[in-house]
């Protein structure tokens, strides 16, 4: 009889530290405490973290050169601006007739990086053209986006340093460049207006 006392005490006594689902009283306790450490290391790396991004980022003055708008109303046929786009030259450039014709004339398998007037200006304006000014060769500025400039051999530009032309879609066509001028990304937010960048 005695024994059946003691029975009936231990598994009172099991029962009530037990849950019904079998986890021990002590096992649930430890789970918000766990959860709460966890939540507090990870809140802890973010107060950590966030100032430390935050530094990389550009700061406004570098912001503020990241596009560049550009006015082209007064720019006539044949006529060339140059701007700045994040601190390097930038050629716009409204071509005539007869330069679009010269460019649609060249056949791309006569070219080194070959690339139709269309593929270099966007549609519906394909008399505005919009380069970087800056020779891809060694980084030379090419003449040709002044008045009166030298605009070499092609109509288009030419730079000096080591004697590259390119053609009136400012495609390289003679010289040791190795690519055309490159075209940035840029829309146009009206039809007298451009953003670069």
């Amino acid at each position: 009889m005695a024994d059946t006392a003691a029975t009936a005490d231990t598994s009172v006594t099991e029962t009530s530290t037990t849950t019904a689902e079998g986890y021990r009283r002590r096992d649930v306790l430890g789970i918000p405490a766990n959860t709460a450490a966890v939540a507090a290391a990870g809140v802890g790396g973010v107060a950590v973290l966030v100032p430390l991004i935050s530094q990389m980022a550009p700061s406004k003055d570098v912001l503020a050169e990241s596009s560049t708008e550009v006015d082209v109303s007064a720019i006539e046929a044949g006529q060339a601006i140059k701007a700045v786009f994040r601190k390097q030259p930038l050629f716009v450039r409204r071509l005539t007739p007869q330069e679009i014709a010269a460019a649609d004339a060249v056949p791309l398998s006569s070219l080194r990086d070959p690339q139709t007037l269309e593929e270099r200006t966007k549609e519906g304006h394909k008399d505005m053209l919009v380069t970087m000014g800056v020779c891809t060769h060694l980084g030379c500025v090419p003449l040709g986006a002044g008045e009166g400039e030298n605009r070499g051999e092609y109509g288009g530009y030419f730079c000096p340093c080591h004697g590259s032309a390119y053609d009136t879609a400012a495609r390289i066509r003679k010289g040791p460049a190795p690519t055309n001028l490159e075209v940035p990304d840029y829309e146009f937010t009206s039809d007298t207006t451009i953003l670069v960048g």
